[in-house]
C-alpha cells in the first residue's frame, strides 16, 4: 500500500465529525425611533446565559428538536423566549461558515414580521430586549451577519411583494400603507405615484368601506387579496 493510499485508508476508517442543526428567527416590528420618533425597524435580541458568548445579545433560537420539523421548531423557540406567534414566518438562508462557532453548528435561520396589535412590549425577562434593527452592536456567533441578510431581504422583498402585510392589520388605508414602505426602506415616497404603483400591482383591492369617525372625507380600506386569489401568471 502506498503512502497516498494509506492515508486515504485513515480517511476513510476516521469518524466523522458531528454537525449541530439549530433553528434562530429574526423578528421584525416597526416601532417609533427613540429619538427621532419616525418608525423604524426594531427585533428582539436574547442575552446568552451560557459560553460560548456568555452574556452577549444573539438572535432567539436553539436546537433542532428531533420530533420537530424547521417552520414548528422555529415557532416553538421564539415563542418560548419572546412570547411572540408571528403570522407571517418565513424561511430565509442557512448558515453554516464552519468557524462561525466553537462547535459545528448549521443554523437554518426564518424571519418573521409582527403587527402592532402582535408586538409583545414587554420583554419576557431580563434576559429579551427589543432594539433598533440598524444601530445594534455585536452580536454573539455571526449574528450580525444574519440581521444584515435579513434586513436587505426585507428591504428588496417589500418593492415587489405584497410582504408589508405581516406589518399591518386586514384592514388598512393607503396611507397606513405607505408609511410601512417608507419605515422600512428608509425614505419618503411620492402619494400619488406610490398610489399608482400599488394598484397596478393586484396585490390589494377596496374593501368598500371607509374609515369611521374621520373628519371631512373619510380615508378608504383595502386588503391584500390571498395569493390563490391573485391574477398572477
Amino acid at each position: 500500500m502506498t503512502l497516498i493510499d494509506g492515508q486515504l485508508e485513515q480517511a476513510d476508517n476516521a469518524t466523522p465529525a458531528s454537525v449541530d442543526l439549530a433553528v434562530s428567527t429574526v423578528v421584525f416590528a416597526l416601532r417609533p425611533h427613540p429619538i427621532t420618533g419616525e418608525d423604524t425597524i426594531w427585533l428582539p435580541l436574547v442575552r446568552r446565559i451560557r459560553e460560548p458568548f456568555l452574556g452577549q445579545w444573539a438572535l432567539p433560537g436553539g436546537p433542532l428538536a428531533p420530533e420537530d420539523d424547521l417552520a414548528a421548531s422555529a415557532a416553538k423557540s421564539l415563542n418560548r423566549t419572546t412570547g411572540l406567534k408571528p403570522r407571517y414566518l418565513e424561511q430565509l438562508y442557512a448558515f453554516g461558515n464552519v468557524n462561525r462557532s466553537p462547535d459545528r453548528v448549521v443554523s437554518i435561520v426564518y424571519w418573521a414580521l409582527v403587527r402592532a396589535s402582535e408586538d409583545t412590549r414587554e420583554s419576557i425577562g431580563e434576559n429579551v430586549e427589543w432594539f433598533v434593527a440598524d444601530e445594534i452592536g455585536q452580536l454573539a456567533f455571526d449574528h450580525n451577519d444574519i440581521v444584515n441578510y435579513a434586513l436587505t431581504r426585507l428591504r428588496t422583498k417589500i418593492t415587489w411583494s405584497p410582504i408589508a402585510h405581516g406589518f399591518l392589520d386586514p384592514e388598512f388605508t393607503l396611507a397606513q400603507l405607505r408609511s410601512v414602505h417608507e419605515s422600512v426602506l428608509g425614505r419618503q415616497l411620492d402619494p400619488a405615484n406610490f398610489r399608482r404603483q400599488l394598484l397596478s400591482t393586484g396585490f390589494i383591492e377596496p374593501t368598500g368601506t371607509s374609515v369611521q369617525g374621520a373628519s371631512h372625507r373619510p380615508p378608504a380600506l383595502y386588503r391584500f387579496i390571498p395569493r390563490e386569489k391573485r391574477n398572477e401568471p
